[in-house]
């Protein structure tokens, strides 16, 4: 069966064969790729958290002088990296700057996004707002990333604010060296939750273990269906990988490598799950040889960038 979000050219072909150029709009996108989640859509009643209070919200400028400051990590925190491909890191942000950068994420997404759109999305932000250009070029989280990958200087490779409006379901089984066309693993995402983030509320969530995707790699792609989610979930199970899954305490973030396998849960709360995420790259790295649609619109990103060429351009600027 069709996957009703595909055009007719994606569409065409076997289910696996992802090799053709995505040719909707990233908003599309989202709806085809968490459309591949498996399992039925969430039917219980949201559940109402308790109230939030993040004290007195900062000045842009308190935000700015925040996200300048280094952030040290521990030795233990970059072994666990090393380790699982991920780590958590707590009190990145205060609650009050996660709040701000909620608001002004809240004000830009009511802007330009369709409301009934239940996993709502912008890219590219810093090109337009001055605050949340602050936090994607931000010394502090670029300064982690470069860190955790061990390298001197990492680029922008795209912001991505993302709302999982109450109700809204799960997002697929998936790493990102599936979907970041760039040659090579020295790619990293850091996920910011703009408030705290329950289980009830679908935290990102992560299969422990730097090998995980080794046991998955041979799973065939489904463009269609939910077979490559639910046939990653069964490998997982059936071979005993532990699946980080916890809450995010308010300024917690975490940092995954391109070839971390993550998931997120359904939004079961009545408060949206806002986040901002953005991807850093090693500063040389090429584009892939041959992207494919899973990469989405990813000339966007990377304007002017050709297969085999390197990423430099005026939209991946040199963080720090």
């Amino acid at each position: 069966m069709r996957n009703r979000h595909l055009s007719e050219a994606t569409a065409a072909g076997a289910a696996a064969d992802v090799e053709l150029a995505w040719d909707r709009g990233n908003d599309q996108w989202w709806d085809w790729y968490m459309s591949l989640a498996d399992g039925p859509a969430p039917s219980a009643e949201l559940v109402t958290l308790p109230p939030h209070d993040p004290g007195l919200l900062p000045a842009d400028s308190a935000v700015v002088a925040e996200l300048a400051e280094p952030y040290p990590l521990t030795p233990a925190q970059q072994r666990h990296f090393i380790d699982q491909s991920f780590v958590k890191l707590p009190a990145v942000l205060t609650p009050g700057t996660a709040a701000r950068l909620r608001t002004r994420l809240r004000e830009m997404l009511d802007a330009q996004v369709d409301p009934s759109v239940g996993f709502q999305s912008l890219e590219m932000m810093w090109l337009a707002d001055p605050l949340l250009r602050s936090a994607v070029l931000s010394p502090r989280i670029g300064g982690i990333a470069a860190a955790l990958m061990d390298v001197e200087r990492v680029r922008l490779y795209h912001d991505n604010g993302l709302s999982k409006e109450p109700g809204a379901g799960r997002t697929p089984w998936h790493y990102d060296a599936h979907h970041f066309p760039l040659d090579s693993p020295d790619v990293l995402t850091a996920w910011i939750p703009l408030q705290p983030t329950p289980p009830e509320m679908g935290p990102l969530a992560f299969a422990r273990g730097a090998q995980a995707w080794r046991l998955v790699a041979g799973v065939e792609f489904d463009k269609h269906g939910t077979s490559y989610d639910r046939r990653v979930s069964e490998i997982f199970r059936d071979r005993g990988v532990v699946v980080e899954d916890g809450a995010f305490a308010a300024g917690e973030i975490s940092f995954h490598s391109a070839h971390c396998f993550h998931t997120a849960g359904a939004n079961r709360t009545t408060t949206a799950r806002m986040v901002l995420a953005t991807t850093y790259f090693r500063d040389g790295v090429r584009v892939v040889q041959a992207p494919t649609m899973v990469s989405g619109d990813w000339q966007k990103f990377i304007p002017g960038a050709q297969p085999g060429e390197v990423v430099a351009s005026d939209y991946n600027p040199v963080i720090g």
